[in-house]
């Protein structure tokens, strides 16, 4: 389990792929790796791999819940996606998440189980007929990069659930977190590069 930064009242940790975020995944782990109290605050597709907090305070958890919902607790991911999505833009769309099938859908109006989904991103690279992107979440909604991208003619490498033809790990990686400390002194603003393989490994990041 890598933690990289622990103290009363969170742990900025890396999520594996193939690991839930809630009970019994990652706080387990956590604990397993000497955490004594872990509350989840936010979530990651089992899939998604990258970086995370942890509440380790009720005090924490309550701060942290708190951003969320405000605003200020900031996502930024990295994403290989087949094609070209062109060099930036915003997406908007009315997602409809059915729990049955574990999948989400871009739908044309609001019903029962509809809610809006926003991101913004950049693309910061092309090669052999793959993006990188950088993508900004405004909402949190459950699978919401993989389908907005698949839904556009765009699906992330690895990602056969939304139309990929690649087979392998989803390429898909939180690289940055932003948000204030919940003891007051300043905020947390952290970036971590993706693994050193491929997809990855094709494109530079930035990050380091």
């Amino acid at each position: 389990m890598d933690i990289l930064e622990q103290n009363a009242d969170y742990i900025l940790c890396l999520k594996p792929a193939g690991v839930i975020s809630e009970e019994p995944g990652m706080p387990g782990l956590l604990r397993e790796a000497g955490c004594r109290q872990v509350w989840c605050v936010h979530r990651l597709d089992r899939e998604t791999a990258g970086l995370m907090v942890y509440a380790a305070s009720q005090r924490g958890a309550a701060f942290l819940s708190r951003a969320i919902t405000e605003g200020r607790l900031e996502k930024e991911y990295l994403a290989v996606v087949s094609g070209d999505p062109g060099n930036r833009g915003e997406m908007r769309d009315l997602l409809f998440r059915d729990s049955a099938k574990n999948k989400s859908y871009v739908v044309d109006r609001m019903r029962k189980g509809v809610r809006e989904a926003v991101l913004r991103y950049e693309t910061l690279a092309r090669r052999e007929g793959l993006s990188l992107v950088r993508i900004r979440l405004e909402t949190g909604r459950s699978h919401q990069i993989r389908v907005q991208f698949a839904s556009r003619g765009f699906p992330l490498l690895g990602d056969s659930r939304y139309g990929s033809p690649v087979r392998g790990d989803l390429a898909l990686w939180s690289c940055r977190l932003r948000f204030p400390r919940p003891d007051g002194k300043g905020s947390v603003d952290r970036g971590v590069p993706p693994p050193d393989r491929w997809p990855w490994n094709l494109f530079e990041t930035g990050l380091e």
